[in-house]
């Protein structure tokens, strides 16, 4: 099975795809719910880590997946999948907007690597992105360190702008 085949079949069943994403806002309304004032102790703060990350991997996926499809392979923003491209964006920000209405990100467990991977595959698909749009030869000439030190401060730049984002 093929990454292409598993966004059909998930197109063709989509009840599982709906039910996982309705379930994570709806489980961080009940906690928002159940521990008012407690999100940052113990119990509540590791069940927003585990929403977090089942929200923000295929979130994540998905941001990276339609700017490789929409960069990359020119698809047409009509044939967006909406369960594969759309559906886990929306959720990923509904979840996290209900989430930081009883906790904050910075007292969750783990938030700092989920926003890391961010900023490290947005750093390469922006190194990619540059390497397509000016082809091979240009980059060959220069010096192969010169790359490397603008990857570094692309890297750098987007971990920036991501903490005063985050605050």
């Amino acid at each position: 099975m093929t990454l292409g085949d598993f966004f059909i079949w998930i197109s063709n069943h989509p009840i599982g795809v709906l039910t996982f994403f309705l379930g994570l806002p709806i489980t961080a309304i009940l906690a928002g719910i159940m521990g008012k004032g407690e999100g940052n102790l113990s119990p509540w703060k590791y069940l927003y880590s585990t929403l977090i990350y089942l929200t923000a991997i295929p979130g994540i996926f998905a941001v990276t997946l339609n700017v490789y499809l929409f960069l990359f392979e020119k698809q047409s923003i009509m044939e967006a999948n909406m369960y594969t491209q759309v559906l886990p964006i929306i959720f990923m920000f509904i979840t996290f907007f209900i989430i930081n209405k009883n906790v904050q990100f910075g007292e969750i467990p783990g938030f700092d690597k989920i926003s890391g991977l961010v900023m490290a595959i947005l750093a390469v698909m922006c190194f990619m992105w540059i390497l397509e749009k000016t082809h091979i030869f240009v980059i060959s000439i220069m010096p192969f360190y010169y790359v490397i030190f603008i990857f570094l401060a692309l890297l750098l730049l987007i971990r920036l702008g991501m903490k005063r984002f985050f605050r």
